[in-house]
């Protein structure tokens, strides 16, 4: 019995040391996450000094979200030890605090703290991070593409100049990346705006619109939509103009031909740049209908296409959903490649667009060289008349006095310009000398047969015979006495009077 205790009680000390062992192994360390740019740099350094006992106690408060007790410190900071290690970090820090704690008017603090972190200490390390954060401000702000601007104005602004001043900084990769994004929602709102314009067959605005996009962000998600939508503005513009009633024939197919080439060019670039994209089949029907080549694209262009697609996120049903309710705009579909924009945007305005329609107009019409029309004359007497040339003038007649019943004329001018008299009462004809118009065959002298009297009209008959005596008014007044139909058969059924009615036949 003893022995069975003992062994229970090895056991059981056996089993608390292996789980006292296993607890006493030490957990694995987790991996740190990627910190942001307010990190402390000199967060690890062993110094008792005031000022780094000032800025890590700064640094404790902004992390719990204590902005102003940080503010306090790293204010304090800065005004005690102006000589300190930590005065770039200390101004930077101020600025942060100001950021994190959101809103309107700390952001607009936050973006003053950070351009003069820019202008006290322009060659540090610290101002590409300021200048990021400064775009940062305003990328946090965008609205949606449908609204109000300014905001994706400016982050595209900031994110530009802290690549071109900053371009050997760590951060210009995270910055292109952002402008892609910001350049993407630009795009999208120039981008609807032209599809609006063309759905009210507004074609110079939506050229405008849609022309701006296609030349500045080539790199935007919907390029294929846009430029097939450029190519459908000018197919417009062409049946308009074949529509046209005011305008002569030649001219209106000359500057449907303008348009229509200029139509097949957007639909080529949809082939030849974006050859993966989903609208590459609308735009070869449309080159086929137009009986025009369909050009092939490059490998380089497949390969540089298939790039951009494949780096888009598609946007899923409840990203749809719930950018209904969220504040910014959707940027899953910028592309992840390629070089962004870095020029500032070349608007493309209706009035270029309507001038340079203008320019098309008077090409057509003085297609010719400017030459001036030569004046037409009209054909001959022996000529047949011709379809640009005006028809000679028509022969005039007038009465001749004569005697007689004869009818006498006299041509007052003929197609040769000589005259030709006719006297009625001889009835002979004597042309003048030197004409030109074809003789009549036959005898000279010839006599037209005199006319007929008419015969005499029938007298009027009129068969009606007069009263006697006239009707007066008041007889026609009186009534004609009523006919007797007593005898006479009806369908109507005679009411039965007294004791007839209770006869059922």
């Amino acid at each position: 019995m003893n022995r069975l205790l003992l062994k229970s009680v090895a056991a059981l000390v056996a089993g608390v040391l292996v789980v006292g062992s296993a607890c006493a192994k030490e957990k694995p360390k987790k991996h740190k996450k990627n910190e942001d740019l307010s990190a402390n740099p000199l967060a690890n350094a062993n110094s008792k000094q005031p000022d780094k006992e000032l800025f890590d106690k700064a640094m404790v408060a902004l992390k719990k979200g204590r902005f102003d007790v940080a503010r306090l410190d790293l204010q304090t900071l800065l005004n005690t030890y102006p000589n300190s290690e930590y005065q770039m970090r200390a101004k930077l820090a101020v600025g942060d605090t100001w950021f994190k704690e959101g809103g309107t008017a700390a952001l607009a603090q936050a973006e003053a703290e950070y351009k003069d972190f820019e202008t006290f200490f322009p060659n540090a390390p610290e101002a590409a991070e300021a200048q990021m954060k400064v775009a940062d401000i305003y990328f946090q702000q965008m609205e949606k593409p449908d609204r109000d601007y300014t905001n994706v104005m400016r982050a595209e602004q900031e994110y530009r100049m802290m690549i071109n001043q900053y371009p050997d900084s760590g951060l210009v990769p995270r910055a292109r990346q952002r402008l892609r994004e910001v350049q993407e929602v630009m795009a999208e709102r120039e981008a609807e705006i032209g599809f609006f314009y063309q759905s009210r067959e507004n074609w110079s605005a939506t050229l405008a619109r849609l022309k701006t996009v296609a030349e500045t962000y080539p790199l935007y998600s919907k390029s294929d939509q846009v430029w097939l939508a450029i190519g459908d503005s000018y197919a417009g513009e062409a049946h308009a103009v074949s529509m046209a009633q005011n305008l002569p024939g030649a001219v209106r197919e000359r500057l449907r031909s303008v348009y229509m080439d200029r139509a097949a060019e957007a639909y080529d670039e949809v082939i030849t740049r974006y050859p993966m994209a989903p609208h590459v089949e609308d735009a070869r029907d449309r080159l086929i209908q137009m009986n025009r080549p369909v050009p092939e694209p490059t490998e380089a262009a497949v390969k540089e296409n298939e790039a951009e697609v494949n780096s888009m996120k598609p946007v899923r049903i409840t990203q749809k959903a719930f950018g209904l309710i969220k504040h910014g705009p959707e940027i899953g579909q910028a592309a992840h490649v390629g070089e962004p924009t870095m020029d500032p945007p070349k608007r493309i305005t209706a009035p270029e667009i309507t001038k340079e329609n203008v320019a098309i107009f008077d090409a057509a019409l003085h297609s010719n060289g400017g030459a001036q029309p030569t004046a037409t004359k009209p054909t001959a007497a022996n000529e047949p008349p011709r379809s640009d040339q005006p028809s000679a003038a028509p022969l005039q007649f007038e009465n001749v006095e004569g005697t007689g019943n004869g009818v006498g004329v006299s041509i007052v001018s003929a197609p040769s310009g000589s005259a030709t008299t006719t006297t009625g009462t001889q009835g002979t004809t004597q042309p003048a000398a030197n004409s030109n118009v074809v003789k009549p065959v036959g005898p000279s002298n010839t006599v037209e047969p005199k006319a007929e009297a008419p015969a005499a009209a029938p007298e009027q008959v009129n068969e009606v015979k007069p009263q006697a005596t006239p009707v007066s008014a008041e007889t026609k007044k009186q009534k004609a006495p009523k006919a007797d139909l007593s005898d006479e058969s009806s369908s109507k059924k005679k009411k039965k009077k007294g004791l007839h009615k209770l006869n059922p036949f």
